[in-house]
């Protein structure tokens, strides 16, 4: 006796059931990758602010420089891009000790990208 198989194939339902769960999966694989591109470059920028604030503290005390208590401000470029810095001068218990806080920002931003506090020392001349 022979017995013979009915031809089973896939429903009209199951075919859309099917399309409808790789479509959401592709939506998560796209979102997950416009994320990640998204926290690189925000990664990126606060590491290029971060080289700007060393390099601005690296360069006071290179000077061996002994600011003024008070606020300034420039602006300076990395990787071919623009921020401002803001440094904050301000004093310590041991007058012979400035507290620097040096905060960069890209340009058109509101929030700081990078923060770096430092001391400078008042170095007397030989």
């Amino acid at each position: 006796m022979r017995y013979i198989l009915p031809n089973r194939g896939f429903t009209l339902i199951e075919v859309l059931v099917a399309l409808a769960i790789v479509a959401i999966a592709l939506a998560a694989v796209a979102r997950a990758d416009a994320v990640s591109l998204e926290s690189s470059a925000q990664v990126k920028e606060r590491l290029f602010a971060t080289w700007i604030a060393q390099n601005r503290l690296a360069e006071l005390t290179a000077r061996r420089s002994f600011p003024d208590i008070g606020t300034r401000s420039g602006s300076a470029a990395q990787a071919g891009r623009s921020f401002t810095w803001e440094e904050i001068v301000g004093p310590t218990p041991n007058k012979n000790f400035r507290r620097v806080e040096i905060r960069v920002r890209a340009p058109g931003q509101e929030h700081v990208a990078a923060t770096l506090i430092g001391y400078l020392a008042l170095v007397p001349d030989r």
